[in-house]
C-alpha cells in the first residue's frame, strides 16, 4: 500500500531503458502476468487489484523490478499505488518488442509452444 512517507518513485527515461534489464524483469512468470494484465487494460490499475500468487511484500518487489526496468509507470493516488504499462515508451525504444513478448506469452499460456 502506498504511503505519504514512502520514498519517491523513480522511473527511467526512455533513453535509459536497457534491453537486458527489461527482458530480465519480464522472465519471471509473476511479473509477466502483471504485464499481461496491464496490457489488457486501458486504465491504470491499483496494485491491490492484482491477484498475485505471492505475499504482499514479494508483490511489492515484483512491481518495483518492473518499474525500475521501465516496463511500468506507477503513481500514488491517496493510499493506492496505480500502475500502467509504458507501452508507448517501450515501442519508442524497442519497436515491436512488447507486442512480440505478449504474443509469445499468449502462445506459451495456451500450451501451443513448439519444442525447439
Amino acid at each position: 500500500m502506498a504511503s505519504r512517507t514512502s520514498t519517491p518513485l523513480t522511473h527511467p527515461d526512455v533513453s535509459e531503458l536497457d534491453l537486458f534489464r527489461l527482458m530480465a524483469a519480464m522472465t519471471d512468470p509473476v511479473r509477466l502476468g502483471i504485464v499481461i494484465q496491464l496490457a489488457d487494460s486501458s486504465d491504470d490499475i491499483p496494485c491491490t487489484d492484482f491477484a498475485l500468487p505471492v505475499t504482499k511484500s514479494a508483490g511489492t518487489r515484483h512491481f518495483r523490478v518492473l518499474r525500475e526496468a521501465g516496463v511500468i509507470h506507477q503513481h500514488d493516488v491517496g493510499v493506492r499505488r496505480m500502475s500502467r504499462l509504458r507501452s508507448d515508451d517501450l515501442e519508442t525504444r524497442f519497436p515491436g518488442l512488447l507486442k512480440l513478448i505478449l504474443q509469445e506469452a499468449a502462445h506459451y499460456n495456451r500450451g501451443d509452444r513448439q519444442a525447439s
